[in-house]
C-alpha cells in the first residue's frame, strides 16, 4: 500500500542549520554516555551531518549511540564525514546507524566504514544502508573497514535494494572473514542482483568466520539458481560452530525498475518508478534444495533453523533430500520450514516427514506446505513421520489447498495422536475437500493429545457437514487439559445438528477458559444456535468468548436460546458476538 500523506499534516524540517545548532548543544554534554537521535526525513544534507559529527566528537564518554538519519540528503561526502567523526568516539562500544535513502553510493559506504575501523572498542554494530545506490565497489570497502573492528562480535548489516551484484557480495564476505571475533551476523541482501557466483562467494567468506554461531541471511529476490545454492550449502557445512541459522531464499527474480535500477517495496514507489522489463524468475529446484540439505547435515551444532524457500519449484526429490539432510541435525530443537507454493507431492511430504522423524530433540516445529500437492498419502506420511518426534511440544502445520481429503486428515490425526507431549498446536487445513470422516478422524487423533492446552484449527470451506462437526466435538471433549481453543469452520454445511453436536462436545472441555468459534455460513438456524448455547452453558471456567455466527439464518428464538446458555457462563468477562445476517434491499416498482 503506497505511503499516504494526510493533507495539512506538518512534518519536521530542521535542515542543516537546525541539526548543526542541535549538535553545538550536544557538544557541551561532556558526560553523555548514551544517546539516541531520530532525525529521519528532515532534509539534512552533507553540511548538517558534518555539524552533527562535530558535536558527537566532543562527547568523549559516549559508549552507546543510536542515530537515525534515513530519508535525508547526506550523500557520499556526508557519510564519509560522519564516519570520520565517529572514528574519534574512542569509547563507542554499541552503535546503531540508520542511513536508508541517502544516496551515499559506493564512495560514501566505503568512506563511512573505513573511518569506523578506528572504533577499536566497537563490539555491537547495526548498520542500515538500504536504498543507497551502492554498487559492486562499495561492499568491498565496507567489509574491509569493518574487518578492522577487531572487537566486533555482533553485526547487523542491511544492504537491501542496492545493486551490489556478485562481485560486491564476494568482496564483502571476503573482508568479513577476517573478523575473527564475529559470532553473530545478520546480512540483509535482498533485491541486489546477486547470482550463483555471488552466492557461492558469500558462502566461502562465511565459512572462514570460524567463531560464527548465529547467522541470519536474507537473499530474497536475487538471481540465484540451484548452482548458487549448492555452493552456499557446501560452505555452510564448514560453519561447524553454527547453532542458529535463518536463511531466506524466496523466489529470485531478475527485474529492472526505471529510474532506480532495483525494485523497492510498493509502499515506497514514486510515480516515476515503473517496471521496464518483465520479471524472469530463478528457481533453486530439487537439486538446490537437496544440496542445501546436504550442507546443513554437517552443521552438527545447529539447534535453531529457519528456512524460507517459498515458490522455488521444489518437488518430491528436493523435499526428500532436504528432509534427509535435516535428519542428521541431531541437536535441532527449533525448526521453521516455509516450503509453500512449490511442487511437493505425496512422496516429497512423506520423505520430509521421514527425515524429521530422526530429529529426536525437536521441540518446536513450524512446517508450511501451503499450496502444494501432497494429497492423501502425503498427509498420512507426514503424520506418520511426526509421530516419531516424541519431544515435540509446539507444532504449527500449514497444509491449505493440498487435496488431502478424508483419508489424509484421518492419517494426519493418527500421527498426531502419538505426540503425547504436544501442548500447543496450530493446523491449517482450509480448502482440502475434507468430509465427515476426515473431521471425525482428526478429532479422534487430537483426543489422544492428553497434554494439549492450546489448539487452533482451520477447516474453512471443506465439507465436514453434520457428522464431521459432531465427531470433531466428540474428539475435543477428551482433551481434558484444553484451555485455549480457536476453531474456524466457516462454510462447512454443519447445519442444526452439527452446531448442537459441536456444543455438546465442548461442554466436556471443563478447563476451557478462552474460546473463539467461527461458524459463518453453516445454516445452523435457531435450533442450532440454541443447541450450541446449551453446550457452552457447561463451560463454567470460560472467561473470554468470541462467537462469529454470520449468515446462519438465526432468528429471535435462536438468539434467545444462545443468550440463555451463555447466561450460565458465570465467569465470562469478555464476550464478542457477531450475528450479522445477509441484508435484502427491495425496491418498489
Amino acid at each position: 500500500m503506497p505511503i499516504q500523506f494526510t493533507k495539512g499534516e506538518i512534518f519536521n524540517k530542521i535542515g542543516d542549520e537546525g541539526v548543526s545548532d542541535l549538535s553545538s548543544t550536544l557538544a557541551k554534554c561532556i558526560n553523555l554516555s548514551n544517546l539516541a537521535l531520530n532525525l529521519g526525513s528532515n532534509e539534512i544534507g552533507e553540511i548538517g551531518v558534518s555539524g552533527l559529527g562535530f558535536g558527537l566528537v566532543k562527547c568523549i564518554n559516549l559508549s552507546n549511540l543510536t542515530l537515525k538519519l534515513d530519508f535525508n540528503k547526506i550523500g557520499k561526502i556526508g557519510a564519509s564525514g560522519l564516519g570520520s567523526a565517529l572514528a574519534k568516539c574512542i569509547n563507542l562500544s554499541n552503535l546503531t546507524l540508520n542511513l536508508d535513502w541517502n544516496q551515499i553510493g559506493d564512495e560514501g559506504a566505503s568512506g563511512l566504514c573505513s573511518a569506523l575501523a578506528e572504533c577499536i572498542n566497537l563490539s555491537n554494530l547495526k548498520l542500515n544502508l538500504s536504498f543507497n545506490k551502492i554498487g559492486e565497489e562499495g561492499p568491498s570497502g565496507l567489509g574491509s573497514g569493518l574487518a578492522k573492528c577487531i572487537n566486533l562480535s555482533n553485526l547487523t548489516l542491511n544492504l537491501s535494494h542496492n545493486y551490489i551484484g556478485d562481485e560486491g557480495v564476494s568482496g564483502l564476505c571476503s573482508a568479513l572473514a577476517k573478523g575473527i571475533n564475529l559470532s553473530n551476523l545478520a546480512l540483509n541482501l535482498d533485491f541486489n542482483k546477486i547470482g550463483d557466483e555471488g552466492a557461492s562467494g558469500l558462502g566461502s567468506g562465511l565459512a572462514k568466520c570460524i567463531n560464527l554461531s548465529n547467522l541470519t541471511l536474507n537473499l530474497d529476490v536475487n538471481q540465484i539458481s540451484d548452482k548458487g545454492v549448492l555452493g552456499l550449502g557446501s560452505a555452510l557445512a564448514k560453519c561447524i560452530n553454527l547453532s542458529n541459522l535463518k536463511l531466506n531464499l524466496r523466489t529470485n527474480y531478475n527485474i529492472q525498475w526505471g529510474g532506480i535500477g532495483f525494485e523497492p517495496p510498493i509502499s515506497l514507489l514514486r510515480p516515476s518508478d515503473s517496471p521496464t522489463r518483465a520479471a524472469q524468475p530463478f528457481y533453486i529446484g530439487d537439486e538446490g534444495a537437496s544440496g542445501l540439505g546436504s550442507g546443513l547435515a554437517n552443521c552438527i551444532n545447529l539447534s535453531n533453523l529457519t528456512l524460507d524457500l517459498y515458490s522455488n519449484k521444489i518437488g518430491d526429490e528436493g523435499a526428500s533430500g532436504l528432509g534427509s539432510g535435516l535428519a542428521n541435525c541431531n541437536n535441532l530443537s527449533n525448526l521453521t520450514l516455509h516450503l509453500n507454493k512449490n511442487q511437493i507431492g505425496a512422496m516429497g511430504a512423506k520423505g520430509l516427514g521421514t527425515g524429521l522423524a530422526n530429529c529426536i530433540n525437536l521441540s518446536n516445529l513450524t512446517l508450511d506446505l501451503n499450496q502444494n500437492q501432497i494429497g492423501v498419502m502425503g498427509a498420512s506420511g507426514l503424520g506418520f513421520g511426526l509421530a516419531n518426534c516424541i519431544n515435540l511440544s509446539n507444532l504449527t502445520l500449514v497444509l491449505n489447498s493440498n487435496k488431502i481429503g478424508d483419508e489424509g486428515a484421518s492419517g494426519l490425526g493418527s500421527g498426531l495422536a502419538k505426540n503425547i507431549n504436544l501442548s500447543n498446536l496450530r493446523i491449517y487445513l482450509n480448502y482440502n475437500k475434507i468430509g465427515a470422516i476426515g473431521a471425525s478422524g482428526l478429532g479422534s487423533g487430537l483426543a489422544n493429545c492428553i497434554n494439549l492446552s492450546n489448539l487452533t484449527l482451520y477447516l474453512n470451506q471443506n465439507q465436514i457437514g453434520v457428522m464431521g462437526a459432531s465427531g470433531l466435538g466428540s474428539g475435543l471433549a477428551n482433551c481434558n487439559n484444553l484451555s485455549n481453543l480457536t476453531l474456524h469452520i466457516n462454510q462447512n454445511q454443519i447445519g442444526v445438528m452439527g452446531a448442537s453436536g459441536l456444543g455438546s462436545g465442548l461442554a466436556n472441555c471443563i478447563n476451557l477458559s478462552n474460546l473463539t468459534l467461527y461458524l459463518n455460513k453453516n445454516q445452523i438456524g435457531d435450533k442450532g444456535a440454541s443447541g450450541l448455547g446449551s453446550g457452552l452453558a457447561n463451560c463454567k471456567n470460560l472467561l473470554n468468548l468470541r462467537l462469529d455466527l454470520n449468515k446462519n439464518q438465526i432468528g429471535a428464538m435462536g438468539a434467545k436460546g444462545l443468550g440463555t446458555g451463555l447466561a450460565n457462563c458465570i465467569n465470562l468477562s469478555n464476550l464478542t458476538l457477531d450475528l450479522k445476517q445477509k441484508q435484502f434491499i427491495c425496491f418498489g416498482l
